[in-house]
């Protein structure tokens, strides 16, 4: 393992998911590490036949990912980082900025909103896309609106939110590249509000998936518009895009999307026996294929995974080392127990590490966010969970503060002589 700048290490062994765990907690330099490592082992007999690893799994999708949406765990992943034209699916993000200013209270469901010339040319009848066929000039809820982009992904929907959200379509694109930084989407960029054909609309597989997870996990009441299987307007009738909500796996979500740029994509969600999973394919030839690749990669999460345990909620996970503070060390924690979605009958080998810039200043406060706990299965990350404070930590007397920055002093001077050798 490569630890780098380390001057203390000390190894327990704690019972996890019915293996041991290490813990090697490592700290020191500019960022410490917490390494955990475990051979976890799944005793389900009798796995589902088929693919016995996600490394196994096989699918046409040029870029996909299947994740767990109560523990964030990843079960698998192609090419999910690769920044890709979404498409209407990057619609999910032009709803979410709505949803957030709903409830922040800036706007109201019942708000209306006038559909412009632009919105009713570029994404209403005469654009030819998929549409609510508004008239132009019109006005309509917010609500309605929603609706007409969820269900129906229309264009005149969407522009019609934006203009009315932020006065031109360029300036809510920024809104929403905006939005995306604070939600952690840290890659993903937009032009407009739609997903038509822009240069700058880009997004990735992984961050399509958390954007779901957070829409989920964030706007219940809305999030239920997904599911819904039809929407009518001004007597115009059109049914949801979501080939999956007909396909009885327990669909409830949530956006297709298509251009020639990007090929056919998706974004769902299924539940089944309480376990949620969220779905993203991408650069398909076909409908049937975009719905047969979702389906088949769904269905294979729910037979071939199982939840366990890693850290019990308010559990210590690791110590994060202190500097100038009434004690060396405060214990870190996650805000709620860490599972883990671990293939039945594998004995993978599970490799976790608390990542944090230490040694960290005092005083610190309890629920302070310290660090990361990051998790390997085979070479790729598959889980992270932020880690905070377990307690809270005072400024200490002068001397210990004298103590501690001759401690590091010491150590600053050690670790560039070792870095000489």
């Amino acid at each position: 393992m490569d630890i780098g700048q380390t001057h203390r290490a000390t190894v327990m062994n704690i019972p996890v998911a019915g293996s041991l765990l290490q813990r090697f907690f490592v700290s020191g330099g500019a960022a410490a590490v917490v390494v955990l490592a475990a051979c976890c082992v799944a005793a389900a007999p009798n796995p589902v036949s088929g693919p016995k690893s996600s490394e196994g799994y096989q699918t046409a999708a040029a870029h996909a990912m299947l994740i767990e949406a109560g523990s964030g765990s990843v079960l698998f992943e192609k090419a999910a980082d690769d920044l890709i034209p979404p498409a209407s699916l990057s619609k999910l993000m032009t709803q979410e900025v709505v949803f957030n200013l709903i409830k922040q209270g800036r706007l109201k469901a019942t708000d209306e909103f006038i559909v412009s010339t632009n919105a009713w040319r570029r994404g209403g009848a005469p654009s030819h896309t998929s549409s609510m066929f508004i008239p132009i000039h019109s006005k309509v809820s917010v609500d309605d609106l929603l609706h007409g982009a969820i269900i129906q992904s229309a264009n005149d929907a969407c522009i019609a939110l934006a203009e009315g959200i932020s006065g031109s379509e360029s300036s809510f694109a920024e809104l929403m590249t905006k939005r995306a930084r604070e939600l952690g989407l840290t890659k993903s960029t937009f032009g407009n509000s739609t997903g038509l054909p822009d240069p700058r609309q880009l997004m990735t597989a992984r961050e399509l998936t958390k954007l779901a997870r957070h829409i989920i996990e964030s706007y219940p009441d809305y999030y239920k518009y997904y599911s819904e299987r039809e929407f009518t307007w001004n007597k115009i009738r059109q049914f949801n895009r979501n080939p999956l909500l007909m396909m009885n796996i327990g669909a409830d979500g949530l956006k297709t999307g298509f251009t020639k740029e990007a090929g056919y994509g998706l974004v769902g969600s299924a539940v089944q026996n309480g376990l949620r999973l969220i779905v993203v394919v991408n650069g398909l030839r076909s409908e049937k294929e975009r719905a047969d690749e979702a389906k088949k990669m769904l269905e294979w999460g729910f037979h071939n995974f199982q939840s366990g345990l890693l850290f019990a909620e308010d559990q210590e996970i690791a110590q994060a080392k202190l500097y100038g503070g009434t004690k060396g060390h405060v214990p870190l924690t996650a805000r709620k127990e860490v599972r883990l979605m671990v293939p039945r009958g594998s004995r993978d080998k599970i490799i976790a590490r608390v990542v944090y810039s230490g040694p960290v200043p005092a005083p610190v406060q309890q629920g302070q966010k310290i660090g990361t706990l990051k998790v390997w299965r085979g070479e790729f990350v598959v889980l992270e969970v932020p880690l905070e404070a377990a307690e809270s930590v005072a400024t200490g007397s002068m001397p210990r503060r004298a103590f501690d920055a001759a401690t590091e002093l010491v150590l600053g001077l050690f670790r560039a002589g070792f870095k000489r050798l």
